[in-house]
């Protein structure tokens, strides 16, 4: 019979296929249920060998369901959680706790050195480094407390993958509040700007001191994200202007050292809330998590999330600003 059972073997046990008893006599091979196929998968596998133990195991899995209801578990991906506080990503091989929202657009201020009010540094061959303590080409380093700062910048539109190949300028004052490029008697410098490549896992570190404080402005670091290193020759072509900011437990530290002399005293005459820059929020997507000491320096690290669906407001300096010394955003 073509679909019954095949001649089984006659034992002393009962009948038999193949020297496997059968559970089911009266029924086909295909219908002995689960024990017979177990059994039947175990002799194959001896067969198999190595290689075809894995092929065994997964068929073994699936064989082990009974109705509609299976052991296996299933392969389907599960759905993301919306991002949130709370919520991680995976660019490149860490894993990274989200900010809840896109990082803000922000003003570039009136001394980016960009090309967009005058100088433009992004032009110099040399630009892109990682240290930025001194200016392009020269090893005579700023004073100030050592800073690495580490930004991590994750692609929203491709659900936070880590957003590499974006090009990273980063900018910001001297202990002193200075801008090179902008303020009198630094014009001719171009220290504490720089530019990386975001790595396979989004990120960049800038290798610097910590910025002083200086009249009407809390501490901070400006950043512009391109989409590639070829498209910083224009500043319009950034995807997201940005500035870091820094809690006030590590500034009343630094502050209390000689490099910087002013600083104390301008941070006492603002707050996080009364910033015209981070005075929205209070800088809650753009706090920096630092850990370190005035000693041995201090490790900065920000999350930056950035939506390339959305257009950029940021940039521009208020009112257009025409530099000239501190005190700007």
């Amino acid at each position: 019979m073509a679909t019954g059972i095949p001649d089984p073997d006659q034992t002393p046990d009962g009948p038999a296929y193949e020297g496997r008893l059968l559970d089911r006599p009266d029924e086909e091979v295909v219908d002995q249920g689960p024990a017979f196929d177990v059994r039947t998968l175990m002799t194959r596998r001896a067969v198999l060998g190595l290689a075809g133990l894995g092929v065994g195991a997964t068929v073994l899995a699936a064989c082990t369901s009974t109705g509609s209801t299976s052991t296996a578990s299933s392969s389907t991906p599960a759905t993301s959680a919306t991002p949130t506080e709370s919520a991680t990503a995976s660019p490149g091989t860490s894993t990274l706790t989200l900010p809840s929202a896109e990082i803000p657009d922000e003003t570039a201020g009136p001394y980016p050195g960009d090309g967009s009010n005058w100088p433009d540094v992004l032009a110099e061959s040399g630009i892109e480094r990682s240290d930025i303590r001194s200016s392009i080409g020269v090893d005579d380093p700023v004073p100030g407390v050592p800073l690495d700062f580490t930004l991590t910048i994750t692609d929203m539109a491709n659900g936070d993958a880590a957003f590499a190949g974006v090009a990273v300028y980063a900018w910001h004052c001297d202990a002193e509040g200075r801008y090179s490029m902008y303020s009198e008697g630094v014009e001719d410098e171009s220290w504490l700007r720089g530019v990386q490549v975001a790595d396979a896992s989004g990120r960049v570190t800038f290798t610097s001191v910590v910025p002083g404080c200086y009249t009407g402005r809390w501490t901070h670091i400006h950043f512009e994200v391109y989409p590639d290193l070829a498209s910083i020759d224009d500043a319009g072509n950034a995807i997201a202007t940005s500035q870091l900011a820094f809690p006030q437990d590590v500034l009343d530290e630094v502050y209390q050292l000689s490099d910087y002399p002013s600083s104390a005293q301008n941070l006492a005459q603002i707050t996080l809330a009364s910033d015209n820059v981070f005075g929205e929020n209070s800088a809650a997507l753009q706090m920096a998590t630092i850990s370190g000491d005035t000693t041995s320096g201090y490790a900065a690290s920000l999350v930056v999330r950035v939506d390339t669906t959305t257009e950029p407001t940021g940039g521009a300096a208020p009112g257009g600003g025409s530099g000239g010394g501190p005190g700007q955003p």
